[in-house]
């Protein structure tokens, strides 16, 4: 269960980000030049998060979700990095750490079926050798991209909200004027 529960919320923050990202969102191109990244680097990132994603729901591909776990370690603690470099208060890092701690707790409670062979954090099931298992059945993988789907629309609807919530947190911390 606490698999599911911190796997659900990386993957629901991957969604919504990637989107707060693609569609550059003013939160985001304020937060990009405080921080000094180019403009550019929200849509690499945009990217990479829809496909972190993808990997991390999706049914089998351990090797995939290997590389998804690593690039959301590397994207959350460098947000957390860029934060603290910049002398921002815990609001602006806090959230990142926490998706950091949930990205560590969903990849070490990862089942047998999901690892690579060879994992010693928890032993796969003697019979495996980390590919799709032969009983991933079509329903995993409809499941699976249904969630996607209902994060992602989720991600859109609730985004005029939150970027009027997040434009008031940037005048806040005085980001940006008004």
């Amino acid at each position: 269960m606490a698999f599911w529960a911190t796997t659900f919320v990386i993957v629901f923050e991957l969604a919504a980000g990637s989107v707060w990202n693609l569609v550059t969102i003013e939160w985001i191109e304020v937060q990009m030049i405080h921080l000094g990244y180019p403009h550019y680097f929200a849509y690499i990132s945009g990217w990479w998060q829809t496909a972190a994603a993808a990997a991390i729901i999706a049914p089998g591909l351990p090797l995939l979700k290997e590389w998804a776990y690593a690039g959301i370690f590397f994207l959350w603690s460098g947000a957390v990095a860029s934060h603290l470099s910049a002398g921002d208060p815990l609001e602006t890092w806090g959230a990142p750490l926490m998706f950091t701690v949930c990205g560590i707790a969903s990849w070490a409670l990862r089942p047998a079926d999901r690892r690579l062979p060879g994992t010693r954090l928890r032993r796969a099931d003697a019979g495996r050798d980390g590919t799709d298992p032969a009983g991933t059945r079509p329903r995993a993988w409809a499941m699976s991209i249904g969630l996607l789907v209902v994060l992602y629309v989720v991600s859109f609807l609730t985004l005029p909200a939150v970027e009027e919530v997040m434009h008031e947190n940037a005048v806040e911390l005085g980001w940006i004027d008004e």
